[in-house]
């Protein structure tokens, strides 16, 4: 199966890439050199040109997915999107995550000077010009926060959301800590912040399954005309990557399947039909006991408190007023569409009220920086609408289940 295996300064890519981290690894007949960079490092830049302007390579890996690489090479990407389609597929959430991923990059650009990922986008673009086969080999960043979500409980999930909103309206610079950290690190983990390094379960969703991932894109790449191929990866990526491409020996196919798979939930939401269960039996026993007077009580305040607070956070989010009425009128509604959120119905009336325009999805990279920023862009507030709506949902929902559960005891 292997070969071979070296390490930094060894055999003619070493000579090479001097200085540079560097592993290299020889499989069913195919030369892996796997060199590590920095994604906001001008030296790893010049060593991707260096490398490539070689001639010694047949083709070209580097650790991007197309949703990525798209983001890189297309700036006016975003404004081919369909917001409506976001929504009513459910990933408001997962296009939250990726714009907190883009105004990290940006915070980062504007201090260090080089676009994070410079280095990747150079090695795609010399390699097009010299006409090598480019390899895409990392996985849907998509697929990643999905996997990663579904690894975290309820708290976890939490620490995930406020990590990502600090990291997406800080108005301060990265700390040095922090640039080293990246350095030696991956881009997706250090936009969790210090979470990602406290959480197995999230660091092995962004790091670990990636490393295998990716080693398995090159082997199934593998091809009797690309004898040296050269992977550019994050130095964080680096060690794993090369530990997986020398010694798995599962079949390339069906283990990339199976780390692209998101399993459906399966579980029941034990807690939320808890309370339902709570506050419907005590509207039937506040009918059964207090007349229609207790019972009309209740009722009352399940809709006072579900569609007041979802009404109250569609309007914290500057909704348009009928996407306040439509959280108010659908969030009592929850026992009969708990696979669907209720901040999905005002965001689909803001969306249609207040369309954003072609300008609001070319200014998202500098509008989702700040707090204001997303006021002001009706695509951002188009987000805010769907999480403040939910958010104000639940908290209404626990509120009743508590407020009924007292009155029965």
């Amino acid at each position: 199966m292997n070969d071979a295996m070296t390490d930094t300064h060894s055999e003619s890519g070493s000579e090479l890439l001097a200085g540079q981290p560097l592993r290299i690894v020889e499989r069913d007949g195919v030369r892996y050199t796997l060199l590590g960079t920095a994604h906001v490092s001008a030296a790893s830049v010049q060593a991707v040109e260096q490398a490539i302007g070689s001639g010694q390579y047949d083709a070209v890996a580097v650790e991007l997915d197309p949703q990525r690489l798209q983001a890189l090479t297309n700036p006016d990407a975003l404004a081919q999107l369909d917001l409506v389609e976001v929504i009513r597929k459910n990933r408001v959430a997962l296009f939250a995550a990726n714009l907190a991923l883009a105004a990290y990059q940006r915070r980062l650009a504007e201090q260090l000077g080089i676009e994070p990922g410079a280095e990747l986008k150079r090695a795609v673009t010399l390699a097009q010009e010299r006409g090598l086969p480019v390899h895409l080999i990392d996985r849907d960043v998509g697929l990643t926060f999905r996997r990663a979500s579904q690894r975290l409980g309820f708290i976890g999930k939490l620490k995930l959301v406020a990590g990502l909103g600090a990291g997406l309206f800080s108005s301060e610079d990265v700390g040095e800590d922090e640039i080293e950290k990246l350095k030696q690190g991956d881009m997706l983990e250090s936009s969790f912040g210090e979470f990602a390094s406290e959480s197995p379960a999230l660091y092995e969703s962004i790091i670990g399954e990636r490393d295998r991932y990716m080693a398995t894109r090159l082997r199934e790449e593998r091809s009797d005309s690309q004898r040296n191929v050269l992977a550019v990866v994050g130095a964080g990526h680096l060690a794993g990557l090369a530990r997986y491409l020398e010694t798995d020996t599962v079949a390339p196919g069906p283990l990339r399947q199976a780390l692209e798979a998101v399993p459906k939930k399966r579980n029941v939401p034990w807690i939320t039909l808890t309370i339902l269960a709570v506050i419907l039996a005590g509207i039937g026993v506040g009918f059964w006991k207090g007349g229609m007077g207790m019972g009309a009580d209740m009722l009352a305040t399940w809709a006072l408190y579900t569609g007041g607070l979802a009404g109250l956070g569609a309007l914290l989010a500057g909704s348009h007023p009928l996407s306040i009425l439509t959280a108010v009128v659908v969030a009592p509604f929850k026992p009969f569409r708990l696979s669907i959120p209720t901040g999905a119905f005002s965001a689909l009336v803001e969306t249609r009220l207040r369309r954003p325009a072609y300008a609001d999805f070319l200014r998202l990279r500098d509008d989702a920086q700040s707090l204001k920023g997303w006021y002001r862009n009706r695509v951002t507030r188009v987000v805010l609408t769907f999480m403040l709506t939910n958010l104000g949902s639940m908290l209404g929902l626990w509120l009743t289940g508590f407020t009924v559960y007292g009155k029965l005891v």
